[in-house]
């Protein structure tokens, strides 16, 4: 019968592209949320990327937002942005991410993000720095 050895095949086809997502371009979709949720002043949806640790800063979707407002301006509403440089270490447990931006008021920053792999597996933004410029130093 050759149903069998069909349907194996088709099992490890489908086992080997179920592989785990590429750490970066986890980290990269997870940052493009997040900032469509600020572009959409979703407080909850925004929130819900921060890692425990930024949780314990800001323990509710409001504080947080507050202080993304009045801190990162360019990240919260940027103008433009594109993804710089990107490195991942630990096996991709922790990628650092380099953000370009040009906010509303034409000025340019770079943001680094740190997005972190927690123990369900899921990546989380566990801080980000900002810059007032736009050249990448790399990371």
């Amino acid at each position: 019968m050759r149903v069998f050895p069909v349907a194996a095949m088709l099992c490890l086809i489908l086992a080997s592209t179920a592989r785990a997502e590429d750490p970066v371009q986890t980290a990269q979709s997870l940052i493009q949320e997040q900032i469509g949720a600020f572009l959409h002043n979703d407080a909850t949806a925004a929130y819900s990327f921060a890692a425990p640790g930024i949780k314990a800063l800001f323990p509710d979707k409001d504080t947080f937002f507050a202080m993304v407002k009045k801190a990162y301006q360019p990240v919260y509403h940027p103008g433009n942005y594109a993804f710089g440089k990107s490195r991942a270490i630990d096996n991709g447990a922790v990628v650092y991410q380099e953000v370009l931006i040009t906010g509303t008021d034409g000025k340019d920053w770079t943001a680094i993000y740190q997005i972190t792999r927690q123990p369900d597996g899921a990546y989380k933004i566990n801080g980000v720095q900002i810059l007032p410029n736009a050249t990448s130093e790399g990371i």
